[in-house]
């Protein structure tokens, strides 16, 4: 629920962050090829300390390294002017880098660097920024010149050695020592101040013995300064004796020191003031002087010293390593003896340079999408923020004009942004204690999608495993990705199916009709990428014989079977171990393919086998005892057989070390029946819940007869025991006595609690009970308290047997802490945790308002409404809810299904939006929403009415082959059930398969009130597939496929009956060469039937057979023959009417028209070779007039149609030529057309009326 109050700045704020729901960047993977061609500004990946401080020993570095695609390039500014590193010889850049390197081998002052560098890093695509390194060269500067006077102080009195070291870069550490280069001992009543100096708090006259010298040591020089040395001179009342105090406690005991109260040497005055920054060390000191030495003591006004205060120097320094603002406050020192106390007051303030609380990241933004770079810093007093893109301030003259970019304080909004927009931004937060600066770019990428994972993968996995399969992939925008298996169907989503967002396909249990070839496509506005992931599904391997226990006598042979199945496809390894270690197959131990053998068994062939059976992708496991006996031929009264047997039950059972949760019981163990016991198992029997209800305790290792039992309280028990061995398990023992345990308070707290209401106003709280043996005691009761969530009211409670309590009259939907407890007749059990409930839900009070649609298209629309006021839902939100149907499809004629659907958004921003899905195209929609609790749904909103574009139409209804015969096929179609738009035509696509190889694509297009299609045959023995798609204007839809089958099997096992009454009948229509089944059966009864009967139609001409009168050579022949005898009849006729001899040379004029013409390159001629062939042959066509392929012209243009054409005979009207030209092309008879006769019948005689059925 959110908070009331303050709405004008809710409205703000929702206005500014209105669009975050849908925007977020672009994760970039990390694979190489991705990262190689992907363009991005520059990015600061190195730079040196904004506090720089340099050895002037040493060349100066100052670091600065960036990548980038393009590679980036670096430049300098100093003291805010750009450095020109190319005229300065001493300075010089590395390559691919702006890491500036200052040499002095030639000379120079490292003190002429000193200033602010700033480094510069860019390329096509933004400018990246470093901090402002301050750069600064180490000093440490000896001490000044000067002569010391002696020190002359009275005993007892304070005193204060200053130190005042030489300053530094940085500041020195400071120690004191004396002239034999010893360290000052320091106490209580000696030390040092965190300023350098020497404190004594009271001197005594033995300080007057050594010299007191301050040293300063400076770290970046390794070098020590030393100060010229105090010499200190005491004044006593009396001669100092250094052995009068060796072993006295008391340093002022015979010296006549005056005993002097407390005062504060630092800080000085009653109260003091100290500001210190966030996160530095602060550090609190007070040395005080009086005698005795004063002890000191802190304190903090309004509570104790926190767990990260550090008390050192002898209680004088207070210390806090990292301060945060909640140790800023009063601080209290007080310093006291035995003559009297004092105290001084410190107020520390806190303040802090500025800090991260959201630091910008990089943004990777596709086209057109929406974006947010934030800067929230903190500190004291707040930051300032400014923005500057590539290095220049948003909103000067330099930065470039940017209309998809708003800046609002911290935060700079992105909408719709464009390639070319991308460019590096830049949050510098500062304050007079310090600044943060922080680069982050906004780079817009368009890629098309990529696959990121192994091509054509291939996946193994056990039946009924769950299964992934992956399709890692990246594109920008983000690409939509959709699965597929064998390249058929819709997308994969639903049922068992699950896609998860980073294109894993999951199969929740894979089966042997999931294996097959998956196929996932990514696409986007860009294009479209496809991997194939090849699934195949196993058979688990499991052990079906498994190894038993048994017992064998030394000397025998022992073996273990461990027989296995698995997938054939799957190669296995079966190993063994013994007792968990593997097992040595030398001479002795046999392994075979299902068993293990153990020849001459000895007592170190004892143990436990496993069989293991593994392959690459799964294992089972079974393990057997061998328990190896003695031989039976050494103790002649036992039997050389030694049988095995269940175990005899445990006997003589007994209680004995009763405590108030335990107890010990002992047994004797039956006899085992040459088979060990491999343990025992305790039950036992209460009768209070369940009398006579034997319950398993425990169990415990054959080798034990006496353990100790575990108890819950206030239970009247009784225990048995049971023996189990190889063989199986034994008889109960007898029950033991009955043992009462004491009763305890509960020590389980109930489970599963939990606070909802059931109406309006009312919370109902539930939990679940304890068990019996949880109760510990009697009269269980249940302590229930509740009370408002955040109020600080008072607890309520009440104590109840039941398992749920319900608080009446509450408000509407309003959280509650609820909290439980057990307790009985002995006492209270532990508390729950708090749990936060919910009293009842009402139904919600206000609509949404403004519902409009946005973006209308074919299956989609963009939907927008104004959210209601959170405090009317009145419950739990869970989702605004659309509910939407289809009015009517702009088809017209199309009656569709009014039934309501519904969808809901889970959206909390200002100006929610959601988009409705799976709509059909071409469609008048209607639509209104409501807001949902968990438990009621508000008023509707307003009714909108939208309508969906035209889209592509669905498949086809149905594509079928419905008569085909030697010549031609026969296809017709229906109409797509939902056309989607107004249908424009249709495209059948069809080729000629043979196995693996495909003929040419050939496409024919069709208006759409065309529903058929004949398709002339060249062979018969040709099989086509065809592709059918129904035609919109925005373009063609899904296809239906549909392949012709084998000629021979022309039906596909189709099956036709012919009522007959008498027989014999004749069957027509049936197909030339073609296989069929017939039985007869009756109309009335059909399970009276005859046998099945198959034959085989013939064919009009055997194909194996030739035929001399269809042959080329034959018809060539004989029309030579005929021209001869023609051509003498002619000359016989002119001679006989001229009466004379006929010349010689007439006969040479006369034709070889009967000869093959060939070509000059030995090609058959084939327009010679078809006038000689038409001229001999029959003349003839077909009952559509249309010239078969492989026809040729006749000699005036037009077409005829031969029997005799090549094309009849064998697979087309392709010949093969030996070299010399001649025809090796082998003809085969031409296919007749069908037969036709019509059907006979007559009365039957059979007193049941027969049906012939074909198959």
């Amino acid at each position: 629920m959110m908070a009331r109050g303050g709405p004008c700045a809710l409205s703000v704020m929702s206005f500014v962050l209105m669009l975050w729901q849908e925007a977020s960047s672009i994760e970039v993977p990390l694979d190489p090829k991705i990262q190689q061609d992907l363009k991005q500004p520059p990015t600061i990946v190195k730079q040196s300390l904004k506090d720089y401080i340099v050895d002037p020993r040493d060349n100066i570095i100052i670091e600065c390294e960036a990548k980038g695609n393009p590679v980036p390039m670096f430049s300098w500014r100093r003291n805010g002017k750009f450095f020109n590193v190319g005229k300065d010889p001493r300075v010089t850049m590395r390559k691919r880098s702006g890491t500036l390197e200052i040499s002095f081998r030639s000379g120079g002052r490292p003190e002429d660097y000193e200033g602010e560098y700033q480094c510069f890093a860019s390329n096509d695509f933004g400018t990246a920024l470093t901090n402002k390194i301050l750069l600064r060269v180490s000093k440490s500067p000896l001490w000044p010149k000067e002569v010391l006077e002696p020190v002359v102080v009275t005993e007892g009195s304070p005193l204060v050695l200053s130190c005042n070291p030489p300053p530094g870069l940085p500041p020195p550490l400071t120690f004191w020592m004396n002239s034999n280069m010893m360290s000052i001992a320091q106490d209580r009543r000696v030390s040092m101040g965190l300023n350098g100096d020497l404190y004594f708090s009271n001197v005594l006259a033995k300080d007057s013995q050594t010299d007191y010298s301050c040293n300063a040591r400076f770290l970046f020089t390794h070098t020590i300064q030393q100060k010229n040395p105090y010499t200190l001179k005491v004044q006593t009342k009396e001669p100092y004796n250094d052995t009068s105090s060796v072993n006295s406690t008391d340093l002022y005991s015979g010296r006549k020191v005056t005993e002097t109260p407390p005062a504060f040497l630092s800080p000085t005055g009653t109260d003091s003031s100290m500001m210190v920054l966030r996160g530095e060390k602060l550090q609190l000191e007070c040395i005080a002087s009086g005698v005795p030495t004063p002890s000191i003591k802190w304190f903090k006004k309004g509570g104790d010293l926190n767990q990260k205060v550090k008390l050192e120097n002898y209680n004088k320094t207070l210390q806090i390593d990292s301060v945060s603002e909640e140790d800023a406050g009063e601080y209290m020192c007080m310093a006291n003896n035995q003559i009297g106390s004092i105290r001084h007051s410190i107020y520390v303030q806190v303040k802090a340079a500025p800090y991260w609380l959201d630091k910008p990241s990089n943004l990777v933004l596709a086209p057109n999408e929406n974006g947010r770079l934030v800067c929230r810093t903190n500190g004291n007093p707040k930051p300032d923020i400014q923005w500057l893109v590539n290095g220049e301030p948003i909103g000067s003259d330099s930065s470039l004009p940017n209309p998809s970019r708003e800046v609002v304080g911290d935060t700079i909004i992105f909408r719709s942004v464009q390639t070319g927009s991308s460019a590096v931004y830049q949050c510098n937060a500062s304050n007079q204690h310090g600044y943060l600066l922080a680069n982050a770019f906004v780079s817009i990428l368009d890629m098309a999608p990529r696959m990121l994972g192994p091509k054509n993968q291939l996946i193994k996995v056990i039946e009924n495993n769950r299964t992934f399969l992956d399709c890692p992939f990246f594109g920008s925008p983000l690409p939509e990705l959709r699965w597929f298996k064998n390249g058929q169907g819709s997308g994969l989503d639903g049922g068992h199916y699950r896609v998860y967002i980073n294109g894993t396909l999951e199969i929740k249990r894979a089966l042997a009709e999931d294996q097959g070839t998956y196929t996932c496509v990514a696409s986007n506005i860009l294009g479209k990428e496809e991997n194939q992931v090849r699934l195949e599904v196993k058979e688990p391997t499991r052990i079906v014989r498994a190894p038993e226990h048994q017992s064998a006598i030394r000397g025998t042979m022992a073996r273990f079977d461990c027989r296995v199945k698995s997938d054939a496809s799957l190669p296995i390894t079966v190993t063994w171990l013994k007792d968990d270690k593997p097992l040595s197959l030398g001479w002795r131990l046999k392994k075979d393919e299902d068993s293990l053998s153990i020849p001459s068994v000895n007592e170190g062939d004892e143990g436990v086998y496993t069989c293991t059976v593994k392959t690459e992708i799964d294992q089972d496991t079974a393990s057997a005892r061998l328990t190896v006996l003695e031989d039976a031929s050494l103790f002649p009264s036992q039997s050389s057989a030694l049988p095995t047997d269940r175990p005899d039950p445990p006997t003589d059972l007994e209680l004995s070390d009763p405590a108030a949760s335990s107890i010990r019981l002992t047994w004797i163990p039956g006899d085992d029946h040459n088979s060990p016991v491999t343990r025992f198992v305790v039950q036992f029997e209460e009768d209070h819940w369940e009398r006579g209800k034997w319950q398993n305790l425990s169990s415990y290792p054959g080798d034990l007869n006496s353990v100790v039992l575990q108890l819950s309280p206030f239970i009247n028990y009784q225990f048995r025991v049971l023996a189990v061995n190889s063989v199986g398990q034994s008889r109960p023992s007898r029950p033991s006595q009955r043992y009462q345990t004491s009763p305890a308070p509960p020590d389980t707290i109930p489970s599963d609690l939990k606070g909802w209401g059931t109406n309006k106003n009312n919370m109902e709280i539930s939990w679940e009970p304890l068990l019996d043996t949880e109760r510990n005691g009697p009269n269980l009761k249940y302590l229930v308290w509740w009370r408002r969530k955040d109020t600080g009211e008072d607890w309520s409670n009440v104590t109840t047997e039941k398992t749920k309590h319900i608080v009446q009259d509450t408000e509407t939907y309003v959280p509650y802490e609820i909290k439980l407890q057990a307790k009985n007749d002995i006492g209270p059990g532990p508390e729950s945790n708090i749990i936060t409930g919910y009293s009842g839900e009402d139904k919600p009070t206000a609509p949404p308002t403004d519902l409009r649609v946005f973006k209308p298209e074919s299956t989609k629309v963009s939907i927008h409404w104004t959210p209601v006021d959170p405090s009317t839902v009145q419950g739990e939100f869970k989702e605004y809810r659309v509910y939407y149907w289809r009015e009517a499809s702009m088809v017209k004629g199309l009656h569709v299904n009014k039934e309501k659907k519904t969808k809901g958004f889970y959206s909390t921003v200002a100006q929610p939006t959601g988009i409705l899905t799976d709509l059909h195209p071409y469609s008048h929609y209607r639509m209104f929403m409501v807001v949902a609790n968990t438990r009621y749904e508000g008023p509707p909103s307003n009714h909108v009415e939208f309508y969906t574009k035209e889209g592509v139409p669905d498949v086809p209804t149905s594509l079928k082959i419905v008569q085909r015969s030697t010549d031609y096929i026969r296809l017709e179609w229906e109409k797509p059930v939902e056309p989607n738009g107004i249908l424009i035509g249709y495209t059948l696509k069809y080729q000629t398969v043979n196995g693996s190889q495909v003929g040419r694509m050939v496409i024919e297009s069709f208006l759409p009130n065309v529903t058929s299609y004949k398709l002339r045959l060249p062979d018969r023995a040709l099989r086509y597939k065809f592709y059918l798609a129904a035609r919109t204007q925005v373009g063609a839809g899904e296809v239906l496929a549909v392949e012709s089958p084998h000629f021979t099997n022309e039906g596909n096992g189709s099956m036709s009956s012919v009522p007959v009454k008498q027989p014999p009948i004749k069957l027509a229509g049936l197909i030339e060469g073609a296989k069929y089944r017939l039985r007869v059966y009756s109309s009335e009864y059909h399970s009276i039937s005859s046998k099945v009967v198959t034959f085989e139609t013939s064919t009009a001409y055997i194909k194996d057979h030739v035929d001399i009168a269809t042959q080329g050579w034959f018809i060539g022949l004989m029309c030579a023959i005929a021209l001869i005898i023609l051509i003498l009849l002619i000359v016989c006729f002119i001679k006989r009417s001229r009466g004379g001899k006929y010349p010689v040379r007439d006969k040479k004029d006369l034709p070889l028209e009967g000869v093959d013409q060939k070509g000059e390159d030995g090609s058959f001629d084939y327009q010679n070779e078809n006038e000689n062939e038409n001229s001999c042959s029959l003349q003839s066509s077909d009952e559509d007039n249309k010239p078969l392929q492989g026809s040729q012209n006749s000699l005036d243009g037009g077409v005829k149609e031969s029997d005799d054409s090549l094309v009849d005979y064998g697979e087309g009207g392709d010949g093969q030529f030996n070299e010399d030209g001649s025809f090796i092309g082998q003809y085969t008879v031409k296919k007749d057309k069908d037969e036709t006769e019509g059907n006979e019948s007559s009365e039957a005689t059979s007193p049941v009326n027969a049906i012939y059925s074909l198959a």
